[in-house]
Order: C-alpha cells, then sequence, then structure tokens
C-alpha cells in the first residue's frame, strides 16, 4: 500500500482514540476547564477576564504564563547569566537559543540547556543577589493583574509552581506574592576548596518531582486545590489536572491587557540593581551586543566633551553626540555679596549629577561625596570631597568648602533608581542658610549608569553608552528664610521641607529609608568602597 494512502487512515485513528480518551477523562471526574477570557464585555471600563474570585480557597498557580502575563523562560535566564555572570556568559546564552527554541522553552531539555550555560561555575551566593535585587523589578512589571486580584490575592493558600530552577523565583514570590510555598526545578552543586558553586545540571528532571511536591503542599490525605491557573502554551499544565477542581486557563490576549499598575503592586518597588533597562528578550540582546561596541565609543567620546571642552560648547557637543539635556530655573540666591558660597541640595540620580549640574550653571562647582571610586575621582571635571561618615568631621570639611565658594551636596547619600526620594540627612540644613534645591532626573533605555554590588568605576561609562541619555535640571528658587536654620527651623524640619519640595517639582514619592537600608537589602553590605 502506497504511503500516501496509509498516513490519512493512521491519522485518524489517532484522532478517534484521543476523543474517546477525553471523553472517558471527562466522565471519570477531571477538573472543569475554564478560560479566563472567554468573553468580553461590551462595555470598556468592565474587565476583559470572567475569573470569579477565588475568597477562602487553595490555589495553585502557574507562574511562567499564569502570573506572568507571559510565558517566555529566556529573558529571566538571560538576567541570572548577565548579572549573576558577565556579558561572556550572556553572549554564550544568546548563541544557544536556537537549540533552545527548537527543543522548547518549557520542556526539560530545553530548560537544561539554558540553566548549564547560565549556572554552571557560579556561586549561590551570586545568584541569591540577582534574585533578590534584579529579577524582582522584570517580575512585577509583568503580573498579570486580572490572576493576581482576582485569584491570587484573596486566596487562603498559595502556591506557585515554575518550570525555571526554583531559586529563581522562590524569593520573590514569598517574599512580594507571600506565596507559601514555591515549587520549581532544583540544581545540583558541588562543594570545593574555596566554596560551593552551581555545576549547572538539574536534578532529577521531569514531571515526577513536581507531582511530589504538589502533593506535599496540598497534604498526604488526598486534598486537592480549589483553583489552578495556568498559561497557553506551557506543556506542563498537564501536571494540574489531578490535584485541582477547577482548572483556569489565561489566554493570550486577556494577558497583553492585564498588566498590574505601579500603585497595586505588592509591594512598594523602591530598590533594584544590575545593569540592563530593558527586558532581553532574544532580539533584544541580539540587537544589545551589536550595539555594544558603538556605545562603548560613544561613551568614550562624551567623558572626553565633559573634561575637556568648555562649558560654554560642552552642551552643544555634547547634543551632537546624542545627549538630550534640559534645564530650566535660576539657580541665583539674590543679588549682592555674600560672605560664603551657595549650598545646592540636589536630589541623586547617577554619578554624573555633578557634572550635569556643573553644566547648567556654567561654571565649575565642588561636590562632596561618599563612596566615590577612585577613577570617578580622577576623571570628574569638577573638585570633589569624600565624607567619611564623622558627622564632626563631615561638618567642618563642608563649612571649610562654603567658604571658599559654592557647593553641592546629595543629601540621600545615595542614588535611587525609581520615583522615590530616600531620607534627607539633616547635617547640611544645620551649615547653611543659602540653599538652592535643584530636581535632577535622568532616563535611560539600554544601561542603568548605577549599581550597589557591581563595579562603580563603570557607572559614568555604562551611563554615557546608552543610545540617548537624558537629564533634567531643574532649579527651584532659595529656600525662604522662614524654613532655615535662621528663620528658628530646626536641621530636621528644613531637610524634610527640602526633601517635599524636590519631590512635588519631580513627582517622586518621599520616603524615611536610608543608604544603608537600600546596600543592606541589595547587596548585603553597608555600602562602602574600598579604595
Amino acid at each position: 500500500m502506497a504511503f500516501h494512502t496509509v498516513l490519512p487512515k493512521i491519522a485518524t485513528s489517532w484522532v478517534i482514540n484521543l476523543y474517546r480518551a477525553a471523553r472517558k477523562l471527562g466522565s471519570n471526574g477531571v477538573p472543569n476547564y475554564r478560560n479566563s477570557c472567554a468573553t468580553k464585555p461590551s462595555t470598556g471600563a468592565a474587565s476583559l477576564c470572567t475569573i470569579p474570585s477565588a475568597g477562602d480557597t487553595t490555589v495553585v498557580c502557574d507562574f511562567d504564563g499564569g502570573l506572568l502575563r507571559s510565558t517566555a523562560l529566556f529573558p529571566y535566564f538571560m538576567l541570572m547569566a548577565c548579572e549573576g555572570g558577565s556579558l561572556i556568559r550572556a553572549l554564550l546564552l544568546l548563541c544557544s537559543f536556537p537549540l533552545v527554541w527548537i527543543l522548547g522553552e518549557h520542556t526539560d531539555a530545553g530548560v537544561g540547556v539554558m540553566a548549564f550555560v547560565t549556572f554552571v561555575g557560579i556561586r549561590p551566593r551570586d545568584t541569591d543577589l540577582v534574585a533578590r535585587a534584579v529579577l524582582p523589578k522584570f517580575y512585577m512589571e509583568r503580573l498579570n493583574a486580572h490572576v493576581y486580584d482576582q485569584l491570587w490575592l484573596p486566596a487562603r493558600r498559595k502556591a506557585a509552581v515554575t518550570s525555571a530552577p526554583r531559586v529563581m523565583a522562590e524569593w520573590f514570590l514569598k517574599e512580594y506574592m507571600a506565596a507559601d510555598v514555591v515549587v520549581g526545578r532544583e540544581l545540583q552543586m558541588v562543594k570545593i576548596r574555596h566554596g560551593c558553586y552551581y555545576t549547572g545540571i538539574l536534578c532529577r528532571p521531569g514531571p515526577g518531582m513536581r507531582q511530589k511536591a504538589l502533593r506535599e503542599v496540598l497534604g498526604a490525605d488526598g486534598a486537592m486545590a480549589d483553583v489552578a491557573v495556568v498559561g497557553t502554551s506551557n506543556p506542563l499544565n498537564h501536571l494540574f489536572i489531578p490535584y485541582c477542581k477547577e482548572l483556569y486557563v489565561v489566554s493570550t490576549e486577556c494577558a497583553k491587557t492585564a498588566q498590574l499598575p505601579r500603585e497595586r503592586y505588592p509591594r512598594p518597588l523602591i530598590f533594584h540593581d544590575g545593569r540592563l533597562a530593558f527586558l532581553p528578550t532574544s532580539s533584544a540582546m541580539h540587537a544589545f551586543f551589536l550595539f555594544l561596541p558603538l556605545g562603548l565609543v560613544l561613551s568614550v567620546i562624551r567623558i572626553s566633551i565633559c573634561i575637556i571642552l568648555p562649558y560654554k560648547i560642552s552642551f552643544a557637543a555634547s547634543a551632537f553626540f546624542g545627549i538630550r539635556f534640559r534645564t530650566s530655573g535660576c539657580p541665583s540666591t539674590g543679588a549682592g555679596a555674600k560672605p560664603r558660597g551657595v549650598l545646592f541640595v540636589c536630589a541623586h540620580r547617577t554619578l554624573v549629577d555633578g557634572v550635569m549640574l556643573a553644566g547648567a550653571l556654567q561654571k565649575p562647582v565642588s561636590i562632596v561625596t561618599y563612596s566615590l571610586s577612585r577613577l570617578s575621582e580622577i576623571l570628574a571635571p569638577m573638585k570633589t570631597v569624600r565624607l567619611i561618615r564623622d558627622r564632626d568631621l563631615d561638618a567642618k570639611t563642608i563649612s571649610q568648602l562654603l567658604e571658599q565658594g559654592d557647593l553641592a551636596v546629595c543629601p540621600e547619600g545615595t542614588t535611587c533608581r525609581e520615583p522615590y526620594l530616600l531620607r534627607f540627612s539633616p547635617l547640611f540644613a544645620e551649615l547653611a542658610d543659602d540653599m538652592v534645591p535643584v530636581a535632577l532626573d535622568a532616563q535611560v533605555t539600554l544601561l542603568y549608569g548605577t549599581t550597589t554590588s557591581g563595579r562603580k568605576w563603570l557607572d559614568p561609562i555604562a551611563f554615557l553608552a546608552n543610545p540617548a541619555p537624558s537629564y533634567r535640571v531643574e532649579f527651584l528658587g532659595p529656600v525662604p528664610r522662614d524654613q532655615t536654620c535662621a528663620g528658628g527651623r530646626t536641621g530636621v524640619e528644613v531637610a524634610n521641607w527640602v526633601q517635599h519640595r524636590l519631590g512635588e517639582a519631580l513627582g517622586f514619592e518621599c520616603t524615611g529609608l536610608r543608604r544603608r537600608d537600600k546596600y543592606m537589602m541589595l547587596a548585603g553590605n553597608n555600602g562602602v568602597v574600598s579604595n
């Protein structure tokens, strides 16, 4: 018999057998399937999803495609490889993407390839830092608002299942999402002379491990979860069927329109680390590596412009090479000669704040800093003076600098990427009455110009390597006399007034968090850079 006549008969037999098996499973108590976006209401204000409220229930949720709006795993492996490893490791992972695409991102083989390239030779401490300081930002920006609000948030007991290694998602799910249990793949480790390292090999790959973990979550008495939420394209969805009463499938169309607003995040996103300012999909990383050599050349040219050229022509030259700069307001504190210099109180966004301030003033101005790398001090086109965190000695240093001329200070003591202002130290308010608040803000699209656990000497290079970095400098005018210590205010009151004034101008939220809070959360230290 000819092959082209046999093939249709085999296909027909498979279809009939699959139909009979589906009917048999349906009659034996298979959980109900419901599409979370089965209907669209006629009014645009209504939710696109038809998920009922979970109430006092147990929810088992697929993290990739259920809680998150996308099922893609590759971008998060790329973040781990780049931030926890190096650019070379990230490039190797990008080269392996064609193989991962053929095998499937969620298959054991596909995840095994990504896990090996990403984790082999990396210390657990490095992966923990990335999982704690880098990944939560990208996870929260891609949470599914419908699933989070209607199923996850009201549930009494919450379990999350991920196709990626558990170390990548566990910290976020437990600290931010209040998950009771996180089920994921495990990585093998080897202990050698200098500590523990990941081998990149997955422990016991396959569905058996996840089924055992789900049974432990629900209890040994055969209890079932009330609701399970899965994505549409995850091949592991069938693992949820024996352990849930109802199964909801989140459609791709619903996920695209279900972004969770920042004000409804489980926790405020104030601190995060890492260099990459974009989600590193395969196409985005391909474009990144193509642009990186040009970006480094642009960075060297832009740094040279700031150091060599006079202020009057440096702005035009910088604009020609792609830097967007906008200044507004009047920096003057009044007419007449003053015995001391003016204290410019600035929001702190990047290490080039002082350079941009001096460019807006069209004259050099001294600046005091805390932890700054020696290379940054050498390259700075203005005078930089390091404070030593001794209140009396720092007050004496600031007073001497004000006697010599104008001075810039960042009372936050560290940078913050998100629209928040950290607590202002009151020391500056006790030492000067002629103060001008300066609202500074920086925007990037490729690389962040700040780091907590990385190499600080790369900060200005990374910021100026962006295709079109932008800076905003706004002078808010002198602080009124009655709002200074000379007008009867305390240092804390003056610092809080200046902080709120800057927050209003920038549209940022004021917080009471300190520099130490940031570094202890992101790097596990107090933020001191050794010489």
